[in-house]
């Protein structure tokens, strides 16, 4: 016999996890991450910002901590922040006129806080990322006005697949302060160093006063992996990546768009 593990706070991916195909939440998913988050806490986990999150617990009906931009910035449910890990202005401008520069049909992206801006929001690319992630972009080319001395969580890149892969190698050694990572083959995310999602899961089970054996996590992708090894109970959804499901204490039966996370809690906390 099989004994179901103590959960006393759930992490969920978002993209490949939570949401669908289209990116948006799963309506037959909402009854039971309702009920759930009623008895403990559920917290996205993701690359996107707050305004990124919060059209999913809106739509969903439930509310909680959140992990955005892969953890530099952790917000309790009220919206305190618990955790912020930025780097300056000043290098995310130089880095993204650099990469302007040498991969001139890229799209940029830069992100702090609660504000995403980019250069043109009629550029196709952040059109379609606004669609995917329901969130506004606002224009403004100067990071150094937009985020003074603040500083920013995160430079998001899109391109072409092959430039994606040269982008991550070139600004990885580049950059060491920064981690430079691909999320998709069209999306490299430039964070810092300091941020990770495992670091997010630390804090809110130290905010919760939870063991971390007694959290789960659910994911699909490779910078889901720290998270899931950092908690007690982890699974990877049936779509993710081969080197998630090795590392994930439990493979899912049910991919992201078979609301596989809301399946697995209720039988979790039925």
């Amino acid at each position: 016999m099989v004994l179901k593990p103590q959960v006393r706070v759930v992490f969920s991916d978002v993209d490949g996890t939570l949401v669908g195909a289209d990116h948006h939440p799963l309506p037959a998913s909402a009854a039971t991450l309702q009920c759930v988050s009623r008895r403990v806490p559920i917290c996205l986990v993701s690359a996107r910002s707050p305004e990124g999150l919060y059209p999913i617990q809106q739509q969903l009906g439930f509310d909680g901590p959140l992990a955005c931009y892969s953890g530099a910035y952790v917000l309790d449910a009220d919206g305190t922040e618990l955790l912020s890990e930025t780097f300056d202005a000043e290098t995310a401008d130089d880095v993204k006129r650099s990469i302007q520069e040498l991969y001139p049909t890229t799209t940029i992206g830069a992100y702090g806080f609660h504000d995403w801006i980019v250069d043109d929001r009629n550029d196709p690319r952040i059109q379609r990322e606004e669609f995917l992630v329901q969130a506004q972009s606002r224009n403004c080319s100067d990071l150094l006005a937009a985020f003074g001395s603040s500083g920013l969580h995160k430079l998001l890149v899109m391109g072409e697949p092959d430039q994606i892969k040269e982008i991550q190698r070139h600004y990885s050694a580049r950059c060491p302060d920064l981690n430079v990572v691909r999320s998709s083959a069209t999306l490299c995310e430039m964070m810092s160093k300091a941020a990770s999602k495992s670091r997010a899961v630390r804090v809110i089970c130290g905010h919760y006063g939870v063991d971390l054996a007694d959290a789960v996590a659910f994911g699909d992708g490779p910078n889901d992996l720290d998270m899931l090894e950092t908690v007690g109970t982890s699974y990877a959804m049936a779509n993710a990546e081969d080197v998630v499901k090795q590392a994930a204490t439990h493979v899912l039966p049910w991919t992201n768009v078979e609301s596989g996370v809301s399946r697995m809690l209720h039988e979790l906390l039925p």
